[in-house]
């Protein structure tokens, strides 16, 4: 029995939802996964907030139809597809499929979209090497720590430098008066 045509207009909007909210997708040939190696996978990036979504290729076309972000996805459409859409860790998704794809040995990257371009598979595998969410934070918190623990250091050297100046100056003006009598004698 044939799906009808609310049933795929609610698959094409489910699908529109799920990219609006994604900020990749991946676009890869499942052909010879079992249900249970489907599974692993969703299950693999679901803690990295990512979707493995199965459906047909006219579905994702008709989602994708009018939507610049998601055009070039319309080139990866072919055979048995599934897509990975990416809603939060872009490096540990791709990271997790690749361990996946490694684990069965099954499964091909197609190529992906982000941001209304077209990914090649050396595209996607640079993302990996990017540093994460969290350590880009880190990167950013210990510079905005860095700036005041500089200027505290520089600001303390000010007095202490000030206080030794003025010291100084009673001595070379003893130092100075000393030679000029030594001079007249």
């Amino acid at each position: 029995m044939g799906r009808t045509l609310e049933n795929k207009q609610q698959i094409v909007g489910e699908l529109k939802e799920l990219l609006s909210e994604s900020l990749l997708t991946l676009v890869i040939d499942y052909k010879g996964l079992s249900v249970a190696e489907i599974t692993d996978l969703r299950n693999r990036l679901r803690p990295k907030g990512a979707v493995c979504k199965i459906t047909k290729n006219t579905l994702m076309r008709l989602a994708v139809d009018g939507d610049d972000t998601w055009q070039p996805m319309t080139e990866f459409l072919q055979e048995s597809s599934a897509f990975l859409l990416v809603k939060e860790d872009l490096g540990g998704a791709i990271k997790a499929y690749q361990e996946f794809k490694k684990a069965t040995k099954k499964t091909e990257l197609r190529g992906g979209v982000m941001e209304g371009r077209a990914l090649s598979e050396a595209d996607i595998k640079a993302i990996t090497e990017l540093p994460s969410k969290e350590e880009l934070i880190a990167r950013i918190a210990g510079a905005i720590n860095a700036v005041p623990t500089k200027l505290a250091v520089g600001l303390n050297a000010v007095p202490t430098k000030l206080a030794v100046g003025i010291k100084e100056v009673p001595a070379s003006l003893t130092r100075a008066i000393k030679a000029v009598s030594e001079k007249e004698e």
